[in-house]
């Protein structure tokens, strides 16, 4: 497990290194298969949940980094119980199609809200199968919650992250 917290916007490419040597050392001292897909999605889903951690939410935010059943488990937390807002696919807006990209590049995407805040995970295999294919999302376990219909969440919707 990798965890660290950033306070700033300059965290996020501190946040997308911590993830890169997190699948490294995955890789080299455990012997678990990490695809270059797999890095380079993790870093986006990395970039993409902490920068929207930092726009939209007060304070620091954390992340953690977790193998389980051979994914990465990308899990973000903010200070913010506002919950995030998703849009419809829109080509010709411009920007806030962050958690847009993670939920297409995700085998799950879940939202808790925490006793201060919430946390946001997204999980991302390892390593592609023979066709190169990502496997299809299926919902989260336990706990979190994938959200229903693009733009409509369980429990209310809001702007941020």
């Amino acid at each position: 497990m990798a965890s660290a917290g950033f306070e700033d916007t300059a965290g996020i490419g501190e946040a997308r290194g911590l993830a890169r040597d997190f699948l490294t050392t995955v890789q080299a001292q455990h012997g678990l298969p990490v695809s270059a897909r797999a890095v380079d999605i993790v870093q986006l889903v990395v970039s993409e949940l902490v920068t929207n951690a930092r726009k939209y939410a007060p304070g620091p935010c954390l992340l953690d980094l977790e193998i389980s059943g051979g994914a990465v488990q990308i899990s973000v937390w903010d200070s913010s119980t506002t919950q995030p807002s998703i849009l419809a696919a829109d080509p010709q807006r411009i920007g806030q199609h962050g958690l847009e990209i993670v939920m297409a590049v995700s085998q799950t995407f879940c939202v808790h809200r925490e006793p201060v805040g919430k946390r946001i995970t997204a999980s991302v295999v390892l390593a592609d199968d023979s066709g190169g294919d990502m496997p299809a999302a299926r919902p989260c376990e336990g706990r979190l919650r994938r959200p229903g219909p693009v733009g409509s969440w369980p429990g209310g919707s809001g702007g941020g992250s």
